[in-house]
């Protein structure tokens, strides 16, 4: 019996990526260290959990993301879930800038990773696991720590921010 193989697609990843804006997502600053102590973080929306025995979640990083070397390399990083009150992280951490780090605030972390203020959630995680897939790295976390503070939380759909407020239902 012969592996059945994927068809190629019937689309381009322009329409591809407005298919993928229909799913409304959470959004996260994700932040390690490298080697030299240098802080490297970027907003992600790829966030989601694994398993609860043991607790892991994921995230993916692009290829040539520029922070990819500090992501492959780490021991541990910190993922912040971001409330609604901070659409100026997202985008921060979302463009290319010399010190995304300056007069920010937050706290750290037992492993010395900034933990924003304001978020809604953190989740610090070993570097546990790496599956390369298409153009992208799926990293997978083992959480070691996390705490949370029950807030409106920043969404993603459609290309557009939005709120989630946690409790209310159709």
């Amino acid at each position: 019996m012969s592996a059945l193989c994927a068809l190629p697609p019937d689309f381009d990843s322009t329409y591809f990526r407005s298919a993928l804006s229909q799913f409304a997502t959470g959004v996260t600053v994700v932040i390690t260290r490298d080697a030299d102590g240098a802080l490297h973080g970027l907003t992600v929306n790829s966030f989601s959990s694994v398993s609860l025995e043991p607790p892991l979640v994921l995230w993916s990083l692009a290829n040539k993301a520029r922070s990819m070397p500090a992501f492959q390399e780490c021991s541990h990083y910190i993922i912040n879930v971001l409330a609604e009150h901070q659409v100026d992280l997202a985008l921060r951490f979302s463009r290319q800038a010399e010190n995304r780090f300056e007069a920010l605030a937050f706290e750290t972390s037992r492993t010395g990773l900034p933990i924003l203020d304001g978020a809604a959630a953190w989740f610090e995680c070993q570097n546990r696991s790496r599956y390369q897939e298409g153009d992208h790295v799926i990293f997978v976390g083992q959480v070691e720590r996390c705490q949370m503070k029950p807030s409106r939380m920043l969404g993603f759909l459609g290309g557009r921010f939005l709120a989630i407020q946690p409790g209310e239902s159709l």
